[in-house]
């Protein structure tokens, strides 16, 4: 794996800076909309992505299960993030090599829906210590989610892998049919 090639997109784009602190790969994930793979800076329809994808997560052996947090630090708007992050979905326990749906879902999918602008959708995955009974911090809101301080609070250090894309608002489609 080439860590400055799988690094590099997440700096230029703040992820790193604004989501997760930097970090190594440790493991491989992968994350696919029906046949749309998403790639560090794709950009995806919404509607392509309104039904949860597959997501796997593979890495080095002794890591039995992950967490899988997607977030959208852009909601509600770029240019002004007073959401900064937007939780959109949260798996824990989810086995190594395994999809996302074998995991314990905490927070349920949501897919994209940017009012305005581009916004970046972005999938973090943490190797867990062991299986996870709880979490410390309770989801009861998807607005100003924070997936560092979720990390901290809950012992799962710096991402294993992360993945982001983009999305805009259909908006100019709907108004022209």
């Amino acid at each position: 794996m080439n860590v400055r090639a799988a690094v590099d997109p997440l700096v230029t784009t703040k992820v790193i800076g604004d989501v997760i602190d930097k970090f190594v790969p440790a493991a491989e994930l992968t994350v696919q909309y029906e046949s749309t793979p998403v790639a560090n800076g794709c950009d995806i329809n919404p509607s392509s992505a309104a039904e949860k994808p597959h997501v796997h997560i593979s890495g080095s052996r002794g890591s039995p299960n992950y967490t899988l947090v997607m977030v959208d630090p852009d909601a509600p708007r770029p240019s002004e993030p007073t959401f900064r992050e937007w939780l959109h979905w949260m798996v824990i326990n989810i086995p190594e090599g395994a999809d996302a749906s074998e995991g314990k879902e905490l927070m349920p999918y949501m897919g994209p829906q940017p009012p305005t602008g581009i916004h970046q959708y972005v999938f973090v995955a943490f190797k867990q210590k062991g299986v996870m009974e709880t979490v410390k911090t309770r989801l009861v809101e998807r607005k100003n989610f924070s997936t560092r301080k979720f990390a901290g609070e809950n012992e799962l250090g710096l991402p294993a892998a992360t993945l982001y894309f983009n999305s805009q608002s259909n908006q100019r489609v709907r108004k022209n049919r």
